[in-house]
């Protein structure tokens, strides 16, 4: 199966035309090359969706597809060198050449060969194109524009008959139900959770409680997933069962006073179920329909995205959570057997407990698999079912994996790529926004406009709370330019099931089925030897863009030399290479032949000691991890050189860092020291990186003050300092000014909040204050931070109270305080000395 032969094809198309655009394409006369490329590949384009629609019955068809996608990823790798070669220049330009190897691969004085190799280059792959087009028309393809598809799904207001659980969640609802409306206006009642969670169920039990039937003087149920219109909603209301009254020959203006004088002066509940539409104008012709109801009338909405409840200007949003265990492993044996009959096989039972383990709390994964396991009492049946991917299971029309596909077919084209390369990563793996942006980009899977002045980690942002805002993801924590999730085990199946033959993941226990046009490879075995995984590199293709060992602990995957120089020698196109916590102690000088290198992390290596100054000829290079290594005795001389580094991540045993170095990379919108503890000062000139966005100190116990120049930094957004025992925060005044995001923490030291804080009043959303053990009040100038949402104290036990001007915090949301006694005490809810200063923050946690 090939999934994203569309999404690729749109990333080269894109190239294209901006290579197209750009005057070097003119001076290297290769633009009506370009232009003929751009045409033979959108006409191939047009038909892809219908293809990966149809590929599933047409084995020929997938493979037609497969070779068109190798196609596209060879025209990327070639479109790609011009960007290597208008880098190089540049480095050449301002630093001088940068080495015999790279003037042998791209000969600068001879730029007439350049342009006949590329353009050489270029006409084969037209060619390749037009061999393979040859063929398309015996499959009957069709054009398909890429608009979201319908959604055909019909749902009704008939409590199931196997309902289990959702109890509190139903009371909870019935109460909201219960009380008066906004000022007369309908409230509106969302129900959010991705597919399969129980949205329909838990609407089902509230629309037929008791309560509400005795309440309201109308209930109404429309499934909202096929269409979303106010003549589909007013047939339901005039047309109730079985009166049926027909509506088809009224104007609009006809339709409306009917249905207002039907509502008129009564108290309904509606059910707009399954919501998918984000078009605000259609809710506010259909809420305008609804005018003349009683002020207690209610709209309950499901919907599997966030956006479409806030569209709906919702009064409350509930996002349900997964079923407790024990409620999946009952509701598991009321499909799996006939009622009673379970108390036959206990050890049936025992293997379920552990089906319900990867369900996850799901109720239609807990569904699915019960129903398979119907009229089995075989244990190896139950054990396979156990062992199995649920995307190899078999599935009917509304099973999990149909109804999590439904919200995949809506993903955006350029969503869908970088929902599949979450695959990469093992089941409960604690994804960070930052680094998975890198991880994005690094691959070209970001997607930015040309008129747009968004960066890419924006764009990188944008993402993740889009696939939240669509219940893909679980945030774990949310700091603003800093996101960290999970992903449902649920979810990760379907990112397997999708990515299929383009990501290839070496597990424990699993077969060593390599796909051969696979251009990603996660490794995550960790009893996997050296020679062998070596092996295994060498059945891939040499199109491989990223190998990854997505360890999150201290037990590395064992790699050494020898497997870093396969991947040299044998992946010329890498763009991603992440061998975190891997312990060689040299890294190959030949890493500066990997020209098209985007992100390279080699953190947590605690043996390395030194960096080949090569390195620094990796001119593409965005992303440089170098944390943890904790045996780094300084960063390569020549690191000025990689003018595209947009994050850097570094651990060093120097004192100071030298001159004409780190603060030369005016690229960087991240950069972070940690575990530098004999780092003294910081270079002169770090004011120099105006796009510097995230500066964190961690674990640099030497540092004795910030970077001077910082109030220069005015694109800097986040700043943490943690661990750092002698630095001095109270003295100076040469502070950032436009801070979101700030975190300081195991600061002994530190007995009061500096007053270069209040330098960020009117931008600060986030404060993190921990284990700052002497720190004995927070100031009143606190209450100043008028943007702060979300405010942190933990491990600070000498704070007793806040102060008194916390009620002016209008825009707090959050309030977390953590092993605080006293304060915890004083901020106790109703009864707290302090309560009342917080009262009105909607979200407060306090744990003792």
């Amino acid at each position: 199966m090939t999934e994203l032969a569309f999404s690729v094809a749109e990333k080269v198309i894109e190239k294209l035309a901006s290579l197209a655009r750009e005057e070097f394409s003119l001076a290297w006369g290769i633009r009506r090359d370009l232009e003929k490329l751009q045409l033979t590949m959108s006409i191939l384009k047009d038909v892809l969706l219908d293809a990966e629609k149809k590929q599933s019955e047409n084995s020929y068809l997938s493979a037609w597809l497969g070779e068109l996608e190798d196609v596209f990823y060879d025209a990327m790798d070639v479109l790609d060198e011009f960007d290597c070669e208008d880098l190089r220049r540049q480095v050449v330009k301002t630093h001088g050449s940068t080495g015999k190897k790279v003037r042998r691969f791209f000969s600068s004085s001879n730029p007439l060969a350049f342009r006949f190799k590329m353009g050489h280059r270029i006409k084969k792959i037209r060619e390749r194109l037009q061999e393979i087009a040859k063929v398309r028309d015996q499959f009957h393809l069709e054009d398909r524009p890429n608009d979201k598809l319908i959604v055909h799904r019909e749902t009704h207001s008939f409590v199931p008959s196997y309902t289990i659980g959702r109890d509190d969640e139903k009371e909870a609802l019935i109460d909201l139900l219960m009380q008066p409306g906004d000022d007369g206006n309908v409230s509106v009642i969302a129900i959010c959770a991705m597919g399969g969670m129980g949205k329909t169920t838990l609407a089902q039990m509230v629309y037929n409680d008791e309560r509400v039937v005795e309440n309201f003087d109308s209930r109404i149920w429309v499934c909202m997933s096929e269409d979303f219109n106010v003549l589909k909603l007013a047939k339901e209301i005039l047309n109730p069962p079985p009166a049926g009254r027909i509506i088809d020959n009224l104007s609009m203006d006809q339709v409306q006073a009917a249905v207002r004088n039907t509502l008129k002066g009564k108290n309904f509940v509606l059910v707009l179920d399954d919501v998918w539409n984000v078009d605000r104008s259609k809710w506010i012709d259909m809420k305008n329909l609804l005018i003349g109801g009683a002020e207690r009338s209610k709209i309950i909405v499901t919907t599997r995205f966030q956006n479409v409840a806030l569209m709906m200007y919702t009064r409350d949003i509930r996002r349900i959570e997964v079923l407790p265990k024990d409620d999946c492993l009952s509701l598991l044996l009321r499909w799996a057997f006939n009622e009673g009959e379970e108390k036959k096989y206990p050890k049936l039972i025992e293997i379920g407990k552990e089906i319900v383990e990867k369900c996850n709390g799901v109720p239609l994964v807990v569904k699915n698999l019960g129903s398979l396991l119907y009229s089995k009492s075989a244990e190896r049946d139950w054990i396979f079912i156990r062992d199995s991917e649920i995307w190899k299971l078999e599935q009917k029309d509304n099973d999990i994996l149909p109804a999590l596909r439904l919200s995949y077919d809506q993903l955006p084209s350029y969503l869908k790529p970088c929902f599949a390369y979450c695959s990469l990563y093992p089941k409960g793996h604690i994804y960070n926004s930052i680094d998975l942006t890198q991880c994005w980009m690094a691959n070209g899977l970001l997607q930015i406009s040309n008129r747009s002045n968004q960066e890419f980690e924006d764009i990188g942002l944008q993402y993740v709370n889009e696939l939240f805002s669509r219940s893909f993801i679980q945030k774990v924590c949310d700091v603003g330019n800093f996101i960290t999730f999970k992903m449902p085990d649920i979810v990760h199946d379907l990112s397997l099931y999708v990515a299929q033959s383009d990501h290839c993941l070496l597990e424990k226990n699993t077969s060593r089925n390599i796909y051969k046009r696979a251009r990603h490879l996660s490794i995550m075995d960790k009893n996997l030897s050296v020679d062998g995984a070596a092996k295994l590199l060498k059945k891939l293709s040499n199109g491989v863009r990223s190998i990854l060992i997505p360890s999150q602990d201290e037990l590395p995957i064992y790699v050494n030399e020898y497997f870093v120089e396969v991947c040299i020698s044998r992946f010329k196109y890498l763009r991603l290479l992440n061998l975190v916590f891997s312990c060689f102690e040299v890294l190959p000088s030949s890493i500066s032949t990997l020209k098209h290198m985007r992100y390279l992390n080699i953190g947590g290596n605690k043996e390395i000691k030194k960096l080949p100054n090569s390195i620094c000829d990796l001119q593409n290079l965005e992303t440089l991890i170098l944390n943890l290594c904790k045996e780094l005795e300084e960063l390569p001389r020549d690191i000025r050189k990689m003018i595209n580094l947009r994050v850097l991540s570094i651990s060093t045993k120097q004192t100071c860092l030298p001159d004409n170095g780190i603060e030369c990379l005016r690229s960087l919108r991240s950069l972070g020291f940690m575990k530098c503890p004999r780092l003294k000062f910081l270079p002169e000139g770090i004011q120099q990186l105006i796009a510097l966005r995230i500066l964190g100190f961690i674990g640099c116990e030497s540092l004795i003050s910030l970077p001077r120049g910082m109030k220069h930094l005015t694109t800097l957004e986040s700043l943490s300092i943690i661990n750092c025992r002698k630095v001095n925060l109270m003295e100076g005044e040469d502070y950032p000014t436009s801070l979101r995001s700030l975190t300081i923490g195991k600061l002994p030291q530190l007995t009061a909040l500096p007053q270069w804080f209040t330098e960020s009043a009117n931008t600060l959303q986030f404060l993190i204050i921990y284990d700052c053990e002497n720190l004995v009040a927070l100031p009143e100038w606190l209450s100043n931070l008028y943007s702060l949402e979300k405010l942190v104290i933990a491990g600070c036990e000498k704070l007793s109270s806040l102060p008194e001007g916390m009620h002016h915090l209008s825009a707090l949301k959050e309030l977390e305080i953590e092993h605080c006694p006293e304060l915890s005490r004083n901020c106790k809810r109703d009864i707290g000395n302090d309560w009342h200063k917080i009262a009105h923050v909607p979200h407060v946690n306090i744990r003792e």
